[in-house]
């Protein structure tokens, strides 16, 4: 009894020494591949550099370890953006493709501080610039940049600079939904029905736009067609529009309601175009999101449909005192949001016009005469025009954040 006693305990000593070295084995491992990851990390405080926005205005977020002060060494004016980051390292530096209004990037040292360099895709400035420390979900710093075109390619000879600024391409364009057509007539007024009411509007309001010479113009649709909704979005979207604008004719179970309104996108609408985005690969690709990390695609979502909403808005007032200024009866609240289909794009501002009721005599009799309709449609591009006369950042409202840069 006392051999096989000491025998089992020959045993039970032999299992754990087995244990504990195996436990020190994994240890050990562990201990490496955390070091190993320590090092492959340690590249410095910049830890990338993301973007958001189009060819117009771009976001640029430069992710950081710690909190930097941020100095400008070039403005974008000359093609190239240059700025240094004091307090945070660049490590071995790193480089990409850009998007948007940036070409490409790179991030390098400068002495303690890291140098950010951006070449642009044409001539910009900067709008605003500031730091936004940790929170809403984001555990580290973020330095953002906000920038806006403001001529050509900075590749242009001299000699033809003047001819490009007057290019067509330059100049802002305007997106005009005729509402309804083809199999969907819309709402029937005693005379007329909407599809041909918003149809011949469009065209007028088209004219008047030309008119001016100051604006590139496209319908969703020239003739009495139907185009599905989504496909109105993606038209504006495609064509990389500066603003679209819907026409329709409001209905009412009451004939003395009359007067028209103005939607832009509700918060439940904001809602929905994020599940659009998600759902329809067009759209997430036109919109350059690193695609990478869904909660860092989230945030440049978010920050993109905030600043169109916030220009959907402005166009919205702007739109209204021109009508009233026009004479044109408007409803008692005549500034409305909703989660409308044709006001979903995330990155082009979008206002649905309601002219007025078809279902009102008066109404209807106002939209069916072409001089009448001419002077709607021209209190419309009145309003068009002081929108893109307003500086740009009143336009592109502010986040609320001060330049702390």
């Amino acid at each position: 009894m006392h051999g096989q006693k000491r025998f089992n305990l020959s045993n039970w000593s032999l299992r754990e020494w087995a244990m504990t070295a195996l436990a020190l084995l994994v240890l050990g491992a562990a201990l490496m591949i955390g070091t190993r990851g320590l090092a492959a990390g340690a590249t410095g405080d910049v830890r990338g550099v993301r973007f958001g926005g189009d060819v117009q205005r771009t976001r640029i977020v430069i992710d950081l370890d710690r909190s930097a002060r941020g100095d400008v060494i070039e403005n974008g004016d000359r093609g190239t953006l240059v700025l240094t980051l004091a307090g945070v390292g660049a490590g071995r530096g790193a480089d990409g493709a850009g998007s948007g209004l940036v070409r490409d990037w790179r991030v390098s040292s400068s002495g303690t501080a890291s140098r950010v360099q951006l070449a642009l895709a044409r001539t910009a400035r900067i709008e605003r610039r500031f730091l936004l420390p940790p929170g809403d979900g984001v555990a580290h710093y973020r330095y953002v940049i906000d920038i806006i075109a403001t001529g050509s390619t900075p590749t242009a000879q001299p000699r033809q600079a003047p001819r490009q600024e007057q290019r067509p391409a330059e100049r802002p364009l305007i997106v005009i939904d005729a509402g309804h057509g083809g199999h969907d007539p819309g709402a029937s007024g005693a005379h007329r029905s909407e599809s041909s009411v918003t149809l011949a509007a469009a065209l007028a309001l088209r004219d008047e736009l030309i008119r001016t010479g100051r604006y590139r113009v496209m319908l969703t649709r020239e003739s009495d067609v139907y185009v599905d909704l989504y496909r109105r979005v993606r038209i504006a979207r495609q064509a990389d529009a500066d603003l679209f604008i819907s026409l329709h004719a409001d209905a009412g179970a009451d004939p003395a309601t009359r007067g028209a309104s103005v939607y832009t996108l509700s918060e439940q609408g904001a809602t929905r175009a994020v599940r659009e985005v998600t759902r329809r690969d067009d759209w997430h690709r036109d919109l350059h999101l690193p695609g990478r990390d869904p909660s860092v695609d989230r945030i440049l979502l978010d920050m993109t449909q905030r600043a169109t909403q916030n220009r959907s808005a402005q166009f919205a007032r702007v739109l209204l005192t021109h009508l009233e200024a026009a004479d044109h009866p408007l409803l008692r609240r005549s500034h409305r949001d909703a989660g409308l289909a044709v006001l979903l794009a995330p990155d082009v501002p979008a206002v649905l016009l309601e002219m007025g009721f078809i279902t009102n005599p008066d109404d209807e009799r106002a939209l069916g005469d072409a001089s009448r309709r001419r002077a709607l449609m021209r209190a419309v591009s009145e309003g068009i025009d002081r929108y893109f006369r307003q500086p740009s950042d009143m336009r592109l409202a502010s986040d609320g954040r001060a330049d702390r840069g």
